[in-house]
């Protein structure tokens, strides 16, 4: 702090010597001076400066870069170049991935300038107002973009913006190979757009903890981001528009996959460490995989998608991150509700004397939960005072008492809010609100003598082990194309298949035979979708050996099941199509409802 303020002072005595100048980032920042009250220091290895100069023009806001010393910023400045690049091809193409790109500028060695993004905040602080395990949770994310957009509308708008951006920075951090991919170097404005800062490092070169990689994921893809696109903690269909563009934005940069070595290319002798030989250049080739048909790059993508969301050291890492900062600031500040701002004492309010549980209601907006309605009552106040809580405020004021309190035995509090029903309408209420929940379930016991047994799930003797079919329904977006006597079968995502009987969602898979079939030996399958109404594939099956003339008298059976263990599968839906009703000279594309043995139509 004070070899910052001895700077700014001499930038101060700059200004008043010359007046005014030109910022190094783009000619046409010209400012007249420096604002001390707004210049500060990030906590990061390299410490860089946040500095605010004022504008020139006097309508325009004040202008905040940061100056780093200590990294090689001509690394930053190629990739944001790299990143430019990608998206200009995008934007040729007619697909805008809503990209945020900032002006970076090396002005000597190991120094330079970089460009603030107004309005944006990184995605640690957005987590740790969840308590410093908020990496490890889903809503931070949602609920930070709906504070900022209140109304419906906006809030649609902020997470389309996210789904464009985020898929656009999976697919150019994949390729570039940018590592070193934490919550400090990743931020989200609140307009919804998400983007990286700090590449220093880049080409797989990887942070190591000893001899693991700290950079275990493809890329940084988790699941309060999925929850932001999801709309929930359950796959929607928005999700298979996210993964649908990640491929298409993955599948054209790879159309140019020799510009982007050629330029790269052009920088070998440049000196830039992780830049120095044809191994680094073969890592992008690696990632683009020239070689792949776009199907199959489809099919790859797909499954980095799945790893990185699947990854739990994404999270860890974050988590560390957290912990290391919280070491590095060494503030004696406590850690604040982000749900109330205002900072009660025992002065100004008085010691809390009791706080009882009334109820709580079902509500729909911003998101589907409950509110608890709490009654409280403080020593000095002879009224008493309600306030509404919910779920996630709870555990975000456990969070922090375990954070202030770390040698105290609190109870522990549950993932989610567990109901609780009565078996009978004369039981008790439980004897106490912090009564320890069940980590497993308790076998049923009446507690009435009249109650009745409820009926079990095993057959009886007389009984198969085949179920009865749940309720069809759904779509399945297929492409299907045939070359070279082979029939491809893309099947990509499956849109709103029922529920199961038991209200769960089921454990989908897909199954199609070439008919007439009377040997069964076209069956294939793809793999089975976890615990979804909404799945997404993007596998390919392949009949091999099908002339042209003996494709027009054959018909797609697809089936979608449920896999239920020892049970026989539950058939969710069907469709049956007619391969001479598709002109298959070129690849077809498109949704099919599912149903009973039927035709479907595209």
């Amino acid at each position: 702090q004070g070899i910052l303020r001895e700077g700014l002072e001499d930038v101060a005595q700059f200004f008043k010597a010359h007046g005014s100048c030109r910022l190094p980032l783009s000619p046409s920042l010209l400012v007249k001076g420096i604002v001390p009250r707004d210049c500060s220091y990030f906590n990061s290895n390299a410490v860089p400066l946040k500095l605010s100069f004022q504008n020139v023009d006097p309508l325009g806001e004040n202008i905040r870069v940061i100056f780093k010393c200590g990294d090689d910023l001509r690394q930053d400045m190629l990739t944001l170049q790299m990143i430019r690049i990608m998206n200009k091809i995008w934007v040729q193409e007619g697909l805008d991935m809503r990209m945020v790109i900032f002006r970076c500028f090396s002005t000597g060695r190991g120094r330079g300038m970089v460009e603030m993004i107004p309005n944006a905040e990184t995605l640690r602080k957005i987590q740790v107002e969840h308590g410093v395990t908020g990496s490890f949770k889903d809503r931070p994310l949602a609920d930070w973009l709906q504070k900022h957009n209140p109304e419906e509308d906006e809030y649609e708008k902020a997470v389309e913006n996210f789904i464009y951006s985020c898929a656009g920075c999976c697919v150019a951090t994949y390729v570039l190979g940018i590592c070193d991919r934490h919550n400090d170097n990743i931020m989200l404005k609140t307009t919804g757009h998400m983007f990286h800062i700090d590449f220093g490092r880049f080409l797989g070169h990887a942070q190591m903890f000893g001899n693991i990689k700290r950079d275990r994921a493809p890329f940084v893809f988790t699941s309060d981001m999925a929850y932001v696109i999801n709309g929930g903690d359950k796959p929607s269909s928005r999700f298979h528009d996210f993964v649908d563009l990640c491929c298409q934005a993955y599948n054209l940069i790879r159309k140019h996959t020799h510009l982007f070595l050629n330029l790269l290319g052009l920088m070998l002798s440049c000196g830039i460490p992780e830049l120095s030989d044809l191994e680094d250049l073969k890592y992008v080739y690696d990632a683009l995989r020239p070689q792949d048909s776009d199907a199959d790059a489809t099919t790859y993508f797909t499954r980095l998608i799945e790893s990185s969301l699947g990854s739990v050291a994404t999270k860890l890492n974050f988590f560390i991150h957290n912990l290391a900062q919280m070491k590095f600031t060494g503030s004696d500040a406590r850690p604040t509700l982000s749900f109330a701002p205002r900072t009660h004492t025992l002065k100004t309010s008085g010691r809390i004397r009791d706080v009882f549980l009334c109820r709580h209601e079902r509500v729909f907006n911003p998101s589907k939960g409950y509110i608890y309605v709490v009654k409280v009552q403080r020593d000095n106040a002879g009224d008493v005072t309600f306030v509404q809580r919910t779920f996630e405020e709870f555990q975000e004021l456990h969070n922090k008492l375990r954070l202030l309190f770390p040698s105290s035995l609190l109870p522990r509090i549950p993932s989610h809010p567990i109901p609780w029903i009565p078996s009978h309408p004369m039981d008790p209420i439980p004897s106490h609100p912090m009564d320890p929940i069940p980590s497993h379930p308790i076998p049923w016991i009446p507690s009435h003598p009249m109650d009745p047994i409820p009926s079990l799930p095993f057959p009886s003797p007389d009984a198969t082990w085949a179920r009865s079919l749940g309720k069809v329904g759904g779509e399945v977006k297929l492409s299907i194309s045939y070359k070279n006597n082979k029939l491809f079968i893309m099947v990509m995502h499956i849109r709103g298949l029922p529920p199961l009987q038991d209200g769960n969602d089921p454990d989908p898979y897909v199954k199609t035979y070439l008919l007439p079939d009377p040997q069964k030996t076209t069956k294939r399958k793809t793999k089975v979708a976890r615990k979804t109404c909404n799945p997404t594939y993007n596998e390919m099956l392949v009949y091999d050996g099908i002339p042209r003339g003996d494709l027009e008298q054959r018909e797609l059976r697809l089936s979608v099941l449920s896999e239920e263990g020892f049970w026989e599968n539950i058939l969710l839906g069907e469709v049956g199509i007619r391969l001479r009703d598709l002109d298959l000279a070129q690849e077809k594309m498109g949704w099919f409802a599912l149903g009973s043995r039927g035709h479907g139509t595209l």
